[in-house]
């Protein structure tokens, strides 16, 4: 892939993201069923605070998964109910995974109230997509200017959280993506073709001004670590690390990348209200891929540049293993983008491609496995683990061990190593997968 192409790539799967994105992605359908609604009746004012509104959201088994106890931006309350009703008074579908950003007190009383009043419907879509969302809106036709009765509407997002690929009003299809037109303005497809040598070359190599702008994680994330350790979220993981470090964790690096990443984790996790700088449509794996390595920059004084040049090659490792994995699995995110900050640690402290290649055989042998039962408060303690291993992983690979390719799915071509996660995860969970939806649906 050319230059161009790969920070094309990032910059598609690197972004803000305000809430927890499985239910931000059923807050952005909504949005945008009600915005056609708004088109098309020639609604006016604040109409959408008042107007009598259901809401028929399906959606495939991992984002019920993921949306069932997650916090949600702003309001006190978990799951995706009260994710739809937002987009449905407030949402902006222009604002992509920011689509709640800037809430008032009014849109969360009007919300909390639709989801009381029953109005809000959440149901297991029949689909083979992973990620796939389809919101259906019907309003009382009294409450707006239309000829219709009772004016309906619908948008679907399919296999990326903010991809909307078909929209409907009164029956008829207004936009399909069989017709071209959900491709985003100014996009082009380029077909896959990266490995983790050119992932690293082009770290080395890009110049800096290309690439400067991923220091947009270290703006976003940080902001939320500190908030994690100011305020009482979620389990307060990060929180407890930070404060036991000297006592019970030692004052080093590695309790210092912990205590920071899942105090970032914490507060996005409980429902705080700025926004993470997300990577492959999750906001978790945007902190734990850049977290342990800003943490390294912040407690060794490294420079911008450096600084950019590693997390230009930890989000690229975890967006080149999500390639094979797909957005949504059975299989923990933090194990990937905790690979990520491994090989973005290696680099930091003088690594070259061996040794990246040493960090990410590492990481498949000690987490690979560890399940996705939902997002909710605990993902803290989870990515903790993960930047564990993390740290662990890197300093191994940087004193030349690595497990070797007689052990379990490791390979000496780490390629095939990658492409084993992705398969594990992909297709091998997929029963874990259905036994974890089964089991939280039960209690």
């Amino acid at each position: 892939m050319k230059n161009e192409d790969i920070i094309a790539l990032i910059k598609r799967e690197v972004k803000p993201a305000l809430g927890c994105t499985e239910p931000i992605a059923v807050a952005l359908a909504v949005a945008k069923a009600v915005e056609i609604i708004g088109e098309n009746c020639a609604c006016e004012g604040a109409w959408r605070l008042q107007a009598d509104l259901r809401l028929d959201i399906a959606v495939s088994g991992n984002i019920l998964k993921n949306g069932m106890g997650v916090g949600i931006p702003g309001t006190g309350m978990v799951g995706l109910p009260v994710a739809a009703a937002l987009g449905a008074v407030c949402g902006e579908s222009a604002r992509g995974l920011e689509v709640l950003k800037g809430l008032t007190p009014q849109a969360v009383e009007r919300a909390k109230r639709l989801v009381a009043d029953g109005k809000v419907h959440i149901e297991v879509a029949d689909t083979e997509h992973l990620l796939y969302v389809k919101a259906t809106v019907t309003v009382d036709g009294k409450a707006v200017a239309s000829a219709e009765v009772d004016p309906h509407a619908y948008a679907v997002i399919e296999d990326d959280h903010d991809r909307i690929v078909e929209t409907s009003f009164a029956d008829k299809i207004l936009m399909s993506s069989e017709s071209g037109a959900a491709v985003q303005e100014g996009t082009k497809e380029v077909e896959y073709d990266l490995n983790v040598k050119d992932i690293f070359d082009f770290a080395c190599t890009a110049p800096y001004e290309d690439i400067s702008f991923i220091l947009g994680d270290r703006t976003l994330n940080w902001a939320l670590a500190v908030e994690g350790l100011i305020g009482n979220y979620g389990l307060q993981v990060g929180k407890t690390i930070r404060e036991n470090q000297k006592e019970v964790f030692g004052d080093d690096f590695l309790s210092y990348a912990m205590g920071m990443t899942a105090a970032a984790s914490d507060a996005r996790m409980a429902g705080c209200t700025l926004p993470a700088m997300s990577n492959s449509g999750s906001g978790n794996q945007g902190i734990t891929v850049s977290m342990p390595v800003i943490a390294y920059a912040v407690k060794y004084k490294v420079d911008d540049q450096r600084l950019s040049r590693a997390l230009i090659l930890s989000n690229l490792v975890a967006i080149h293993i999500k390639h094979y994995l797909g957005k949504l699995s059975a299989l923990c995110g933090c194990v990937v983008a905790s690979t990520g900050s491994a090989c973005g640690i290696v680099y930091l402290q003088g690594g070259g491609y061996p040794e990246v290649c040493a960090a990410i055989k590492n990481m498949a042998g000690n987490i690979t496995g560890m399940v996705c039962d939902g997002a909710k408060v605990g993902c803290a303690m989870k990515v903790a683990s993960g930047v564990s291993c993390a740290v662990q992983s890197a300093v191994l690979a940087l004193r030349g061990t690595c497990i070797p390719s007689t052990d379990g799915i490791i390979e000496d071509d780490v390629e095939k190593t990658i492409r084993n996660i992705g398969t594990i995860g992909s297709a091998g969970m997929k029963t874990t997968d259905k036994m974890i939806l089964d089991i939280m649906l039960c209690k």
